[in-house]
């Protein structure tokens, strides 16, 4: 098995299986980014809600592979908004343009950061809002739907929202979304999509399309699409290609800029470590600064030198900045700084390469436990939903189990596994590489193993 390569090496060295702790404690302490798990709060099993402490020592830390979900809390998150909540009690309307980060532009002096994890210029990045909120304001400028091009191309099963707020413009500009929702799908008997299959669909309707809009990483299979390859294919057939980067954002290394993607968005509380309902982020690629303009205005897109004169003579800044509306919760700025301050200390291309590494490991492992065996067809096993290609997905590997999935969620939450399910036979397990470890992955599909049996035993 090719993925074994570098187990088997490290296996060999220590004398002892690639199945065993020793190579994840190994491989932490040989890993050069192990140090920024600790700007990092890990919930400890006993705080977890779902947790049995007969099973499980509670002073642990969980085994947190929801990143996918809800990144961790940065250690510096509850400073920056206490120092903000003390500035408010102490100086009132003055914070507004005093101290570290004065909210009246407290989100542009983190831009810059931003920027740098989605490849961006600082100026084609907006931080703001939520990321539907993002999307329809983007959506209100980049879908200009006619006659002869009118369809939006998504993914089939693209992420709720993303369906309804395409759905819903497509009905404000007068069309029927039964004829202007074109979906791909993957094909018969396959999970994921083929790039080339999407590739085809652009060059065999790309003249109808107004706007291809994917997302950068499918939330459900985990699949990382080519989006280099889906821009260029879109740009040659006179279409806009915009990307919902919520999965992608903090995942995986973008180039938004070099790629010459015309618009995305995304939130922040996943990779991104902000918080529950996190202020989202927005980018439109400087070649759109002149011709692109928002169709909803607000004050916080006028220039900031002349905002506060109040003359309601509109100087638009160009580009993202313009489609400003209000000004940002200064609390929701506080924990995006900790966390953007923590990506600041690598970089992405760092960081893709421990997660490469990383997911490898998680796939190794579940698949020689857990891989069909003809001889035990009681035996659970797992199929590996995710593509097998590192270059084709991120961190996370969606996991569809030959069993009801629900019971053995259950008893992994009782053990102090942080994941997701997806009902009826779906974990998303996301070992991400800014905070998880080696021996987080261990642990996990040891913990499964006992998850398994216990759920087993009760039916």
């Amino acid at each position: 098995m090719k993925r074994c390569v570098p187990l088997c090496a490290v296996a060999a060295l220590l004398r002892c299986s690639p199945t065993s702790a020793e190579v994840a404690s190994y491989l932490d302490k040989h890993d050069q980014l192990r140090h920024l798990r600790e700007d990092f709060l890990v919930p400890k099993i006993a705080d977890l809600p779902p947790s049995d402490l007969t099973l499980v020592d509670g002073s642990a830390e969980c085994i947190y592979l929801v990143g996918n979900s809800l990144g961790l809390q940065p250690k510096k998150a509850r400073k920056y908004l206490e120092e903000e909540l003390d500035k408010w009690a102490k100086t009132g309307v003055h914070g507004h343009t005093e101290g570290s980060r004065p909210w009246a532009w407290a989100e542009n002096n983190i831009e810059e950061l931003m920027a740098k994890v989605v490849g961006a210029k600082a100026e084609e990045v907006a931080l703001m809002n939520g990321l539907t909120v993002n999307l329809h304001l983007l959506m209100l400028s980049f879908y200009k739907p006619t006659a002869a091009r009118h369809k939006i191309l998504l993914e089939h099963k693209a992420f709720p929202s993303d369906h309804y707020a395409v759905e819903s413009q497509i009905r404000l500009r007068g069309f029927d979304p039964q004829q202007s929702m074109l979906l791909v799908s993957p094909r018969q008997g396959e999970h994921t999509l083929r790039t080339e299959d999407i590739l085809e669909t652009i060059e065999k309707e790309g003249d109808a399309v107004a706007v291809v809009m994917l997302s950068g990483v499918q939330y459900y299979t985990g699949q990382l699409f080519d989006m280099a390859a889906i821009a260029e294919a879109g740009h040659r057939k006179g279409c806009y290609v915009g990307f919902d980067c919520a999965h992608a954002a903090g995942n995986v290394e973008l180039k938004l800029h070099d790629w010459g993607v015309d618009f995305a968005c995304w939130c922040s509380y996943k990779y991104l470590n902000s918080g529950a309902g996190g202020l989202a982020g927005a980018f439109i690629h400087e070649k759109h600064r002149d011709d692109i303009r928002p169709a909803l205005l607000g004050w916080w897109g006028h220039d900031l030198k002349t905002r506060f004169q109040m003359t309601n003579v509109l100087e638009l800044q160009p580009g993202v900045s313009g489609f400003r509306l209000s000004n940002q919760p200064i609390l929701l700025v506080c924990p995006l700084q900790a966390s953007l301050e923590v990506f600041n200390k690598t970089s992405m291309r760092a960081l893709r390469r421990k997660s490469l590494l990383l997911t490898g490991y998680l796939e190794y492992l579940i698949q020689h436990y857990y891989t069909e065996d003809p001889t035990q067809p009681l035996k659970p096993h797992v199929r590996i939903l995710t593509p097998s290609d590192p270059q084709q997905r991120g961190c996370q590997l969606s996991l569809s189990f030959s069993i009801p999935i629900r019971k053995v969620f259950q008893e992994l939450e009782k053990r102090g596994v942080a994941c997701d399910m997806r009902e009826p036979s779906v974990l998303r397990i996301a070992p991400v590489p800014l905070y998880n470890t080696f021996g987080d992955v261990h642990r996990f599909v040891e913990t499964l193993g006992s998850a398994l049996a216990a759920s087993q035993s009760q039916q």
